[in-house]
């Protein structure tokens, strides 16, 4: 365990070169309200591609994927790798078609505002806050755990002080300001990618896989090892549910409008998804090591469990990281969350200081959030499955109306019917009740994502929509 003295060295310190460096990158910019909220045409390919990493790589990193792997096993994992990589793959190829059909936009809704109108854009906009609210005070909670566990430091303290120092410089550079900072936490968190590998060299390759392939911890109910294909369904599951949600992650698309070109966002989605692939992968593939070596007492804590014998500086260096890891998407969903209500909730009627304000606002409600749900992950991992399936409902309908055949009308019924289809799905399975249920527990029997959930809102949304803009076709 670090000392508490230096624990708070280290965190006001790390808070206070990103503040420094966002203050800095700051007195360069001359900001309107557009370039605030979208830094429009003015990143290369590595600068978007670093940025999205950086962005979609928060604490989350910490504790996410080792959990999957000490509960669903190997195939969990790679599921939930291939989900974190999967987002920026389609951003590669829908970015640029989008970017071209609403050179004006900001977000995903301003393309669904042009072609599927204003009641769609709403209901996008309020997923959009939903999911990124969601993963937001999630992002709180794990800094705070990380350095209550760390050094014994009160959890409130650096989920107030992260809180502060991203709102400072986010309300005074935006977007631009993100994506610069995002430039060096992305470093930090390569190095903590690197650090991963390194422990598992010292640990022995052959020791860590013959601990993963065992698989055998003391909880009953765990399930699925390197050598068993029993979660390969839960696995599949994550990688339509995150992938969905993703897509609602307004900060990708602010980062599409930021590109140079069509060329520069192609480059650096491909170069995030490869980057956040291995760093999702490495990090589950140590739950199922913590699983192999026997039950902890909290599984969402496996890896901490791997290295708590490790000496003071290492952990420190492990503090430092997760700091850079925090402010990396905090950041981003605050300018995220402004953007859906500057543009989406409020129809752009906001100026450049209004924003700012929502910037403000937005880090007391977060803070409560997080706060409220501490003790509760289960909650926690409820919430983001709920915005999951909303996001899985909605999707294909938004990607269909690139289809001029499909209709303002077929999108939004369509959207609506995909969670039709969950309780339709239930009540053929099981009972009304259970398909009822599946709207705000969509899980299986373990406990873990149920792909079928997920298949029935993603086909029924988009077979719906399809009839129903047809037949509005016809009749036209």
């Amino acid at each position: 365990m670090i000392s508490s003295l230096l624990a708070y060295f280290l965190l006001l310190g790390s808070l206070a070169f990103f503040a420094w460096l966002g203050y800095q990158e700051s007195l360069k910019l001359k900001l309107d309200n557009d370039s605030f909220l979208s830094a429009r045409n003015s990143q290369n390919w590595i600068m978007i591609g670093l940025s999205l990493f950086a962005s979609g790589m928060g604490i989350w990193i910490l504790f996410g994927p080792s959990e999957v792997g000490y509960y669903g096993g190997f195939y969990d994992v790679f599921g939930y790798a291939l989900s974190s990589a999967t987002p920026f793959l389609l951003l590669a190829y829908l970015g640029p078609i989008i970017r071209t059909l609403t050179p004006e936009g900001v977000t995903l809704a301003d393309f669904v505002r042009k072609k599927m109108g204003r009641p769609m854009q709403l209901y996008v906009g309020i997923i959009s806050i939903l999911y990124m609210f969601t993963f937001m005070f999630a992002e709180y909670i794990a800094i705070g755990r990380a350095i209550e566990f760390l050094s014994g430091i009160d959890f409130l303290i650096p989920i107030v002080c992260v809180a502060i120092v991203t709102t400072a410089y986010t309300v005074v550079g935006g977007l631009p300001v993100s994506i610069k900072t995002d430039r060096i936490q992305s470093f930090f968190i390569i190095w903590l990618v690197i650090c991963v590998f390194l422990f598992i060299i010292n640990e022995g390759i052959s020791n860590t896989f013959d601990d993963a392939k065992a698989y055998n911890p003391e909880d009953s109910w765990s399930i699925g090892s390197i050598d068993d294909y029993s979660t390969f369904e839960a696995g599949l599951a994550l990688v339509l549910a995150i992938t969905a949600a993703e897509m609602f992650s307004q900060g990708n698309w602010q980062r599409t409008w930021a590109s140079a070109d069509n060329e520069a966002l192609r480059k650096g989605a491909f170069l995030a998804s490869g980057l956040c692939f291995v760093a999702v992968l490495m990090f589950g593939f140590l739950g199922t090591v913590a699983a192999g070596r026997g039950a902890v007492l909290d599984p969402s804590m496996a890896f901490f469990d791997l290295i708590k014998n490790y000496n003071e500086p290492i952990l420190a260096m492990l503090l430092i990281l997760g700091v850079a890891l925090v402010c990396s998407s905090i950041d981003t969903l605050q300018n995220a969350v402004v953007a859906v209500v500057s543009r989406d909730l409020t129809d752009s009627k906001l100026d450049i200081e209004q924003s700012r304000y929502v910037v403000i606002a937005t880090a007391p409600v977060a803070i409560f959030l997080a706060w409220y749900f501490a003790e509760d992950a289960l909650s926690v991992f409820r919430i983001f499955l709920v915005a999951d399936l909303f996001a899985a409902a909605t999707v294909l309908p938004i990607f269909l109306s690139l289809s001029d055949r499909v209709t303002a009308n077929g999108g939004l019924i369509g959207a609506i019917f995909g969670l039709i289809s969950v309780v339709i799905y239930g009540t053929y399975t099981s009972d009304l009740q259970t398909g009822l249920d599946y709207l705000t527990n969509p899980v299986n029997e373990y406990g873990l994502a149920n792909l079928d959930v997920f298949l029935s809102a993603l086909i029924g949304s988009a077979l719906v929509t399809i009839l129903v803009s047809e037949v509005e076709n016809n009749q036209s």
